[in-house]
């Protein structure tokens, strides 16, 4: 096993690591070469209920007690450790699920300025003054809700904490952290990054643990006022389902099927970068994926000449190595990558470009070829539902309009980009996009923690990022004063 640092089979419950209440451990594999990673702790219903109670008991006593202000200051305080620990954080996040080192610094980062944002946020959101009736004076207040649930996934658990949990503390809630089975060492660190800085015990609860059993155990609990998920469509039914049962409200962010739309008078030199990268970054185990390339007519042959170009120079190798490309995250994820890549031989859609998978891999690492396939018809399989995987198929259409179709017309809308030089056809793109962000002339905007996150249709409702976040993670109480 490689080495860790902190005992990775406990879990964190007001202020206490400790084993499950079960006495079990769930296996951590490392999906580079397939050896046991480490062992985690198989958190159980008992287990989840004493962390609701204790985040409760966090709310009734120190953490409750706080002012804006200190909550941000315990916060800027957790963002200098971990840019302190960045390099070790990347090292464990590139272990657990894959991604290169680089990706996982880039992971790092962006926790740490999470962190910083919502530190300087925390004391400023604020409530209003309504002009009422006479007599009255009429305000607006904004609260925590108080014990809120985090079920995150394991392809970016360090940026989904960040914006999940981040935003969730600077308003004064206090979580629960499921983080996924098969990735949590940066969850169970961020834990004792939260001790180190001076979080007081319960403001933060960290259960691992199986989906089905932890995971289910916190959607369920009548103790949570508010979850957060991030994960499939099927099971984001699942929990807004649970949640609905106990009337509490959810923040879902369930995936796409992300165009990048390029017309004929693009920068395909400043598009092209942003086209693959955006397809491969975390062997496209990124819901945000730009997974549909639609290019306009008279240009596809030669964007899909230069995409083939930059696929043949792709290097695909175990995490710790940094290559462009690593694993994906487990042995069924790859099946799941594969079972695309046969429907796609078996209609018949072309391989523009695969990149070589070395002779040298590790048996045991979970490898697919990143692939560009090319033309897609807009309904193919593979250009309507997410691969989760370093797939992309590009799709030719002709004007505005056309394009416009093929981008709305999956169930998904999370992520759009637009290359154009054209200043009303840009305004004109981003209007009718049926998603959540747009980006013109770039993808991803170098991370975005700023900018409100999330989807409509079957991409989940719901913003995470910027100031939409602490919004999301308040509740306003009106209150009318009549005057004697």
């Amino acid at each position: 096993m490689a080495p860790i640092g902190f005992d990775t089979r406990l879990l964190l419950i007001a202020g206490q690591w400790r084993a499950a209440a079960g006495g079990e451990t769930l296996p951590l594999l490392n999906p580079s070469d397939g050896s046991l990673l480490a062992e985690i702790a198989r958190g159980t219903a008992a287990d989840v209920d004493a962390a609701v109670q204790a985040a409760q008991a966090a709310l009734d006593g120190p953490w409750g007690a706080l002012t804006a202000a200190e909550r941000g200051r315990l916060m800027l305080k957790m963002s200098a450790l971990v840019l302190a620990q960045a390099d070790e954080l990347a090292r464990l996040e590139a272990l657990d699920v894959g991604k290169p080192l680089k990706q996982g610094r880039a992971d790092a980062l962006a926790l740490a300025r999470y962190l910083e944002f919502y530190g300087g946020a925390a004391d400023k959101v604020h409530g209003e003054t309504l002009p009422f009736a006479s007599g009255y004076t009429a305000l607006t207040l904004r609260e925590p809700h108080g014990v809120t649930g985090h079920i995150v996934p394991w392809n970016y658990p360090m940026q989904i904490i960040g914006r999940s949990v981040g935003a969730a503390l600077a308003m004064g809630n206090a979580c629960v952290l499921k983080p996924a089975e098969e990735a949590c060492l940066t969850a169970l660190m961020f834990g004792h990054l939260a001790q180190q800085a001076g979080f007081p015990a319960g403001a933060v609860n960290i259960v691992p643990g199986l989906g089905e059993e932890a995971g289910a155990a916190l959607s369920q609990h009548r103790g949570v006022a508010h979850l957060s998920f991030t994960g499939s469509v099927a099971v984001g039914q699942l929990i807004q389902t649970a949640a609905a049962r106990n009337t509490i409200p959810v923040t879902l962010e369930l995936g796409g099927k992300s165009p990048q739309i390029v017309f004929a008078d693009a920068d395909l030199d400043a598009a092209l970068p942003f086209l693959v990268n955006a397809g491969i970054q975390n062997c496209g185990q990124t819901c945000s994926a730009a997974s549909r390339i639609l290019v306009e007519r008279p240009v596809f042959d030669e964007v899909r000449r230069r995409m083939a170009e930059r696929y043949a120079a792709l290097r695909v190798g175990p995490a710790l190595a940094d290559p462009d490309v690593g694993p994906v995250i487990s042995p069924r994820q790859r099946e799941i990558v594969q079972g695309f890549l046969a429907v796609a031989r078996d209609t018949g859609l072309q391989v523009a470009a695969q990149a070589a998978l070395p002779a040298d891999l590790p048996a045991g690492g979970c490898y697919v070829p990143p692939t560009l396939l090319a033309p897609a018809t807009p309904d193919h399989r593979l250009a309507q539902e997410e691969i989760f995987g370093p797939v992309q198929v590009m799709i030719p259409f002709d004007g505005e309009a056309e394009a416009l179709r093929i981008a709305n017309g999956t169930q998904f809308g999370l992520v759009a980009g637009v290359w154009t030089r054209d200043g009303g056809r840009q305004l004109r793109m981003a209007r009718k996009l049926h998603c959540g962000q747009v980006f013109i002339n770039n993808y991803g905007a170098g991370g975005g923690i700023e900018l409100p996150f999330g989807g409509v249709k079957h991409s989940g409702h719901g913003r995470e990022k910027g100031f939409e976040a602490l919004y999301g993670f308040s509740s306003l109480k009106t209150i009318a004063i009549k005057h004697d």
